[in-house]
């Protein structure tokens, strides 16, 4: 994309791929081909992940990098939390799982009607920064900027996926049925206003949010493998917490380390970094799964809380290099 400049035409096609996956796990009759859907989903994010996240980078010198990665985020989650609610409701009503995903086709094809009109009123992006400060620095990538993806790849290796937690939850009686989506459509909900909140704060106090933001979300496992129904549930606010911090605070703090002409590398090799930390955390925790939930727990919250030192240094390399400059 920094290459060609093509930064629609790759959204696109990462959107399409990404939304269309989804509802065609009504077409999956067994689990190697859900699999595979699975699999299309998180490449079609992939792909556009990056690039809009560089488009939006854009707009961050007027409105500020934290609300600005907030507000995206927040209506994502918006949506996030609509389709769950959605899933319950037609579970509830007796509709099969390849029902209730079909029903999620509708709000695909709505998501690309949408993109189709944003690309219409914003064809160059770039457009987006006249009038406000320049959002690149022009130099190239900096120790603050490798570190910080370390960090964040810690703190990805104990952000389990909701997939892991719900079969834990169901297998174990925790929660059931309905209850599950509707787990998760209360934390993503709950976050929407936690993320305009936490991107609002970035804006004017900085690292400090995040690292206090981590310091709290890393004990959501404790919640969701040890307690019963109202703990879980606990435990999955936290865990959404974990998402906000993500999705949003992470994105505002690689917003102000973008070298010029490579942003929608830098957000990509931000977070091929933090993916591997995940896929790494991921691994782990479902082979300790197998001997000890205790271990899994435990995993998570030393993991998580491990890259609250390492953004204190990056951020303490990025200023001495400032001073030294």
């Amino acid at each position: 994309a920094d290459k060609t400049h093509r930064y629609w035409l790759v959204t696109f096609v990462g959107y399409t791929i990404n939304l269309l996956a989804v509802p065609a796990m009504t077409l999956a009759g067994n689990w190697q081909v859900a699999a595979l859907f699975i699999f299309a989903e998180r490449i079609g994010r992939a792909i556009r992940k990056p690039t809009v996240e560089a488009m939006l980078s854009y707009s961050t010198g007027k409105l500020g990098k934290g609300w600005v990665y907030a507000l995206n985020s927040a209506l994502d989650e918006t949506g996030a939390t609509i389709g769950p609610l959605l899933m319950a409701l037609a579970l509830y009503q007796k509709a099969s799982y390849r029902t209730s995903y079909g029903l999620l086709l509708i709000s695909s094809l709505l998501a690309l009607v949408a993109l189709v009109a944003a690309r219409l009123v914003f064809p160059l992006p770039s457009r987006l920064e006249h009038g406000g400060g320049h959002t690149a620095s022009g130099k190239g990538f900096t120790p603050t900027f490798w570190l910080s993806m370390v960090a964040a790849a810690c703190f990805g290796a104990g952000l389990m996926s909701f997939e892991f937690l719900s079969f834990h939850l169901g297998s174990r009686g925790t929660m059931t049925g309905q209850w599950i989506p509707l787990g998760l459509a209360i934390s993503t909900g709950v976050g929407v206003g936690v993320r305009l909140v936490l991107g609002r704060l970035y804006d004017r106090v900085g690292l400090p949010v995040i690292l206090g933001a981590i310091f709290v979300a890393s004990f959501f496992s404790p919640l969701v493998f040890f307690g019963g129904f109202a703990a879980a549930l606990a435990g999955l606010l936290l865990w959404g917490l974990g998402y906000v911090i993500q999705d949003t605070l992470f994105k505002a703090l690689v917003a102000g380390m973008l070298p010029e002409g490579r942003r929608n590398f830098a957000f990509g090799l931000f977070y091929t970094g933090y993916g591997v930390g995940w896929l790494v955390g991921s691994v782990a925790s479902g082979l300790l799964y197998e001997h000890s939930i205790t271990a899994v727990v435990i995993f998570s919250v030393v993991v998580q809380l491990c890259s609250i030192p390492l953004f204190v240094i990056a951020q303490q390399s990025g200023r001495r290099s400032k001073s030294s400059n």
